[in-house]
């Protein structure tokens, strides 16, 4: 009974905590927002999760309020300033069969319903629609299986907020610059993972908290019923950036979600023709150390620093370094295939040709480094077909 008291204690604490949460994270006008208690979310297992909180949560005050009411009765009734003489019992085969069975009777009864719940909630069959979610430090990389759409998603924040400069946003550190859009009223099932540290995808308003594990795949579903801006984040410490890698997802009934995803789908399209365009192109020093410092800000900074200085012993400085100032092939071969065993990424699948030259050209001629040198797209594809060349090369040797 004591044990049962104290969980009724911690499950008001999570209920507060879960409360704190979802008035923070929810945004659309129709979700309930609650400021005392969890969220019941704008899905049916969400509902369901709340549901069974409430339930869980009614049974622990019953208990408390038997066990303090009897107690208190005690206390006031048989003190030893009436008279009272306490009892000597010992062994008491009732009182030991008693005590057992009436928590046995109270945990059995909890269970069904979590159990119920628990098993709605790991039920991914029958998706009518599969997104594989992949988290890396720090952002979030969304597929959809069968439609040739994908992309990242970045913190939207901008630096100048982050540092105090400017005023904050009414959506600070939960902005992106490419949301998840998914339709309402479709079962939308989850593949997540992760390409390097364990993250946690979170979003309160859909009951839905998967970790992502490098080399393992998990599976979460949800089934949205009412159109919206959900917000949610990484749940899972995962490295400095960890704070900044929301999760922002754009719920749209079926007609308008298949507008967005016939729209995206030409923007992903030309997006590639301008990709395959710029590797015959050649940009001035100016345009690229402009798109340079564009895609260091939002890709490299974070760890970097805006300066270039990094940060001793995490994060290495560019400013001055060996590789920003030697030779442009390791520098490249950095930027492009990362470096084993540290939190530098392999940039190859998540930048342009276009992108990475341009970020290369910018880290060699900013911040007093001056190399000169200048990087065109047609630069970064040569080296990437040598060096998949090289490992093909390396495999049939094997």
């Amino acid at each position: 009974m004591r044990r049962l008291s104290a969980t009724s204690w911690q499950l008001s604490s999570v209920a507060l905590l879960s409360s704190v949460a979802s008035s923070v994270l929810a945004e659309s006008t129709d979700a309930p927002k609650s400021t005392m208690n969890m969220t019941q979310g704008v899905t049916e297992i969400s509902q369901k999760v709340y549901d069974l909180h409430m339930l869980i949560f009614y049974i622990c005050c019953a208990i408390a309020v038997v066990v303090f009411g009897v107690m208190f009765y005690s206390i006031i009734n048989h003190r030893k300033s009436k008279g009272a003489v306490a009892a000597h019992f010992h062994e008491s085969t009732k009182v030991e069969i008693i005590w057992t069975v009436i928590p046995i009777i109270i945990l059995v009864a909890m269970a069904i319903p979590a159990t119920k719940t628990l098993i709605a909630m790991e039920d991914t069959s029958q998706s009518d629609l599969t997104v594989k979610v992949t988290g890396s430090q720090w952002k979030w990389h969304y597929s959809y299986f069968g439609e040739d759409v994908e992309f990242f998603s970045l913190l939207a924040t901008s630096q100048k907020e982050i540092e105090g400069i400017e005023e904050k946003g009414a959506h600070y550190l939960l902005e992106v610059d490419n949301p998840l859009v998914v339709p309402i009223n479709r079962k939308i099932r989850f593949l997540l993972t992760s390409d390097d540290v364990i993250h946690s995808w979170w979003v309160p308003d859909f009951a839905v908290k998967k970790d992502t594990i490098p080399g393992f795949i998990n599976e979460a579903w949800t089934k949205i019923d009412k159109p919206g801006v959900y917000r949610g984040q990484c749940a899972e410490l995962c490295g400095r950036a960890h704070g900044f890698m929301p999760i922002v997802v754009h719920a749209m009934e079926e007609d308008k979600y298949e507008a967005w995803l016939a729209d995206k789908k030409a923007e992903l399209a030309a997006a590639k023709k301008e990709a395959e365009a710029a590797l015959t192109a050649n940009l001035s020093m100016d345009d690229l150390m402009q798109q340079g410092e564009k895609v260091y800000v939002d890709r490299c900074a974070v760890c970097h620093q805006a300066s270039g200085m990094g940060i001793p012993g995490a994060f290495p400085a560019i400013k001055g370094s060996a590789i920003a100032l030697g030779d442009i092939e390791p520098h490249m071969d950095v930027v492009v295939n990362g470096r084993s065993g540290t939190a530098m990424q392999a940039f190859v699948n998540q930048l342009t040709e276009q992108e990475i030259a341009a970020v290369l050209t910018y880290q060699r001629n900013a911040w007093g480094n001056d190399t000169g040198d200048v990087i065109q797209a047609s630069d970064v594809n040569a080296f990437k077909e040598e060096s998949s060349q090289s490992q093909e090369s390396k495999e049939a040797a094997q």
